[in-house]
């Protein structure tokens, strides 16, 4: 018998971490093809920060709770919901609300625990590995031998991207701004690191690529890193636009774009309907997930705070210091550790 009631995380009003408070609401109830998950662990992302910030509103329909992605076990199923069973352990890309003690997902963001991966190490997985494998993969044609600069490479996106150029045969260039974050992202199988704080970027990617530049570049900084980007890419290369952590306006080059005949990409992924995730779910099912059963893909540095402690999570989350993903455990969770 489930409980009638649980555990969430609520925004008391827009604001610094201090705004998180614990709230008891009602366990959801999956709607239509959607399936019922008891969270043992929640991932902590960087929309989470802006939409606590007041920054990034939920779309319409979705859950106003925080949380983007979780690992736990099915344990009820909507109409027509049939991919998983009860008692299944899954890692699902949430529609929000997945800092909870239960979320119901659609079954088409939803995914198997990869082999030899414990639920919290998974729960860090789905909402990185999404929006890589739409953007860098199905929207960029990532495809193998080519050079794919990174920034923010210690981070979750950076990390998914280094991870899922490797499984395509790419040649992840990590951009970091510490030694310590530089031997991370090695650790993770980037093929050479760049200290932006003690080294001059461009004159190492040039070096590292032969002079060619970069086929691919993941960006979250944006602002006047645009203009960094235009010099640092290829022949016909690709400026993926993630984020905008450095500003959203930029002064650059419109005639280096029609020179280089390069491409600029920008993509946000909680808006986007069911069924575009579940094809992202799929193509990741089909490549990404064997490489994971196999172990050929090394899980990131994990930070674990209890699902009350989301306050001090977010507060780790926004030191300049942080690097690898942070997990919030529920009390369901806390056996998984």
């Amino acid at each position: 018998m489930l409980p009638t009631e649980m555990l969430s995380i609520d925004i008391t009003t827009p604001g610094g971490p201090e705004v998180l408070r614990p709230r008891t609401i009602a366990v959801p109830q999956p709607g239509p093809g959607e399936i019922l998950i008891r969270v043992a662990g929640a991932g902590v992302n960087s929309p989470d920060v802006q939409q606590r910030r007041g920054r990034y509103d939920p779309p319409p329909g979705a859950s106003p709770i925080l949380g983007l992605e979780v690992g736990g076990v099915v344990v009820a199923l909507g109409e027509g919901a049939s991919r998983y069973a009860l008692g299944e352990q899954v890692v699902a890309l949430c529609n929000g609300g997945g800092y909870a003690e239960f979320v119901a997902v659609p079954e088409g963001q939803v995914l198997p625990l990869p082999t030899g991966w414990g639920l919290l190490a998974g729960a860090a997985l789905p909402e990185t590995f999404f929006t890589i494998q739409q953007t860098l993969v199905l929207r960029a044609g990532l495809s193998a031998g080519m050079n794919v600069l990174i920034y923010g490479a210690a981070g979750g996106l950076g990390g998914a991207a280094i991870s899922i150029s490797r499984v395509y045969g790419a040649r992840p260039i990590a951009i970091v701004s510490s030694p310590e974050k530089a031997a991370y992202a090695e650790s993770l199988h980037a093929a050479a690191t760049i200290d932006h704080r003690r080294e001059n970027v461009l004159e190492r990617v040039r070096e590292l690529t032969d002079g060619r530049g970069a086929d691919r570049i993941v960006d979250i900084v944006g602002g006047q890193n645009l203009e960094q980007n235009l010099e640092a890419v290829a022949l016909e290369g690709v400026i993926l636009q993630l984020a905008t952590l450095g500003g959203g306006l930029a002064e650059i080059n419109a005639g280096k774009i029609v020179a280089k005949r390069l491409s600029i990409l920008g993509s946000t992924l909680r808006p986007q309907p069911r069924e575009v995730k579940a094809a992202i779910a799929d193509s990741l099912l089909a490549k990404v997930w064997p490489a994971l059963n196999e172990g050929r893909l090394v899980p990131p540095r994990l930070k674990y705070f209890s699902l009350e402690e989301a306050a001090a999570a977010h507060e780790e989350m926004e030191k300049r210091e942080h690097f690898g993903k942070i997990v919030l455990v529920t009390r369901f969770g806390e056996s998984f550790r």
